[in-house]
């Protein structure tokens, strides 16, 4: 897991070429009759997935070229409506309307993973549970410092998503009720990417953020919430409940190497294997 949370930077704009990998052609690469690029834009939450699967799908289909970038789930959706990107990488099904956005006419939501989101603190905060309420108190600036919550006599810092982000949208629909956040402050800051609120929290003395579990570090503590920690077990036996399906976005019905690039995620074999290694839970799981 940690390789892929070391190279995450500041924004996750850069773009990460999946080309090459292995050199040799093995037996079943050499059957392969995919070729072309796929291009991925969005979710950063769903950034670790996307090269893990690249990384395998390449080895079998060595003529295929994917390139993966990370700025916010938003801008999935909007990339393949614009055709820069064939795939729009993001954390709510974006052919449907959720509270802020609006539908993506014309695009197909094909599902990949089960993502568990949780708030996370600085390994310095005293607090490992908060309630609902609780938590909407710190993130819209009416609590502000941990002793109110049991912890010692410190100034929250508290750190947010910015808007367009998936990781926010399903953090303020069911951990806060769709209660709002602070948006201004001394002690507020925004960060643009999954990788920027994990270094973020991991820096910052007294911080409170939210985060999706691949990205959970020993340099943080998730939080419970009501007393329920955010695990793959919690999910199941549905008593936590701040979780959500990611989703690739295609024009239309994927076709061609796009499509068996999905189907590779979708595959039992994807879904049982990295996918879990990963934090991410398999779709089938949740049905």
């Amino acid at each position: 897991m940690k390789k892929w949370i070391k190279p995450f930077t500041a924004m996750l704009m850069a773009v990460t070429l999946i080309g090459g990998l292995g050199g040799a052609t093995t037996a079943s690469a050499a059957k392969s009759t995919e070729k072309g690029k796929i291009v991925i834009n969005g979710s950063s939450a769903l950034l670790p997935l996307t090269l893990q699967a690249a990384s395998e799908f390449k080895k079998d289909n060595p003529k295929v070229k994917i390139s993966a970038s990370a700025a916010g789930s938003i801008t999935g959706p909007q990339s393949v409506r614009k055709g820069i990107a064939d795939i729009g990488a993001v954390d709510w099904d974006a052919s449907k309307d959720v509270p802020g956005f609006k539908k993506f006419d014309g695009l197909v939501a094909n599902p990949v993973a089960v993502t568990v989101f949780t708030a996370v603190v600085n390994t310095n905060v005293g607090v490992s549970n908060l309630t609902t309420k609780q938590l909407q108190d710190i993130f819209s600036g009416k609590i502000t410092n941990w002793k109110e919550v049991g912890g010692s006599d410190a100034n929250i810092v508290v750190v947010n998503r910015k808007f367009g982000s998936g990781t926010r949208v399903n953090f303020q629909q069911k951990a806060l009720d769709g209660k709002d956040f602070m948006s201004k402050g001394d002690n507020y800051k925004e960060v643009g990417s999954s990788g920027d609120m994990k270094t973020t929290i991991e820096t910052t003395p007294n911080a409170i953020g939210y985060i999706d579990l691949p990205y959970v570090t020993s340099k943080m503590k998730a939080v419970s919430i009501n007393g329920i920690a955010p695990t793959e077990k919690n999910v199941l036996n549905k008593t936590y409940k701040v979780w959500g399906i990611g989703y690739y976005m295609t024009k239309g019905q994927p076709t061609g190497a796009t499509k068996a690039f999905i189907e590779y995620i979708q595959s039992s074999k994807f879904q049982n294997g990295s996918l879990k290694k990963l934090k991410f839970i398999p779709l089938a799981a949740v049905k």
